[in-house]
């Protein structure tokens, strides 16, 4: 088999801890994480071997690629996350799990999942929006599962809370194979107002005022 490079070195997976009611959300799960080890790229993602995290995980693991799980110190239970797969960073909580996995990656995909999977996935497209990273972000619309978010967010762009340039954030696909050929050809694009904020903070920039001289005893 061809192995293709990608530019991505790393990936960032988002999905559920469930498998879903329909086989096909797995094989999907499954079809990415071959495509991941085709072109070599490693994995980062939210831990564990259960639902369709562990179908992704345990591909490529299985195709020889690294695979990292970054789990809360809370959840690390084997009756929630199930047994490792790969190596697992553990954090204190929601928030550095987030950070972590951000930093770590070089593009974003979400596959179908819940609650937890629509938040880790629109604050990396918030972050985007604002400048703070130029990774790509992309949908893996398996049966169409997200065809209802694409559609609210279109409405919100013809209402004015979304911008077309913010729009264009989203890459959405139904195959792997082609959602990750359109993520390396995204081209980050932002507003005047967005491309000149700086996110970086200079330590020196903050200011401490000096502590007010105490009265003296009269």
């Amino acid at each position: 088999m061809e192995l293709r490079r990608s530019k991505f070195g790393r990936i960032c997976v988002f999905c559920g801890s469930s498998s879903g009611k329909k086989s096909s959300y797995s094989e999907a799960a499954a079809a990415l994480g071959k495509e991941l080890v085709e072109r070599r790229i490693n994995l980062v993602y939210g831990g564990g071997s259960i639902g369709l995290m562990g179908d992704v995980a345990k591909v490529v693991s299985d195709g020889g690629c690294h695979v990292l799980g970054v789990i809360p110190r809370t959840l690390m239970q084997e009756k929630l996350t199930g047994v490792a797969v790969g190596d697992v960073q553990v954090v204190s909580d929601m928030h550095e799990r987030k950070a972590e996995m951000a930093k770590q990656a070089d593009a974003f995909i979400a596959l179908p999942g819940g609650y937890g999977t629509l938040e880790e996935l629109l604050e990396v497209i918030t972050w985007a929006q604002l400048g703070i990273h130029n990774k790509p972000v992309g949908l893996l619309n398996v049966d169409g599962y997200y065809n209802i978010l694409l559609s609210f967010i279109d409405k919100a762009v013809d209402e004015g809370f979304i911008s077309f340039s913010a729009r264009r954030i989203i890459v959405s696909a139904t195959t792997a194979s082609e959602l990750i050929r359109e993520l390396e050809e995204y081209i980050p694009q932002h507003d005047e107002v967005v491309a000149k904020l700086i996110w970086e903070v200079d330590p020196r920039s903050y200011y401490t005022p000096e502590p007010e001289p105490m009265a003296s005893a009269s």
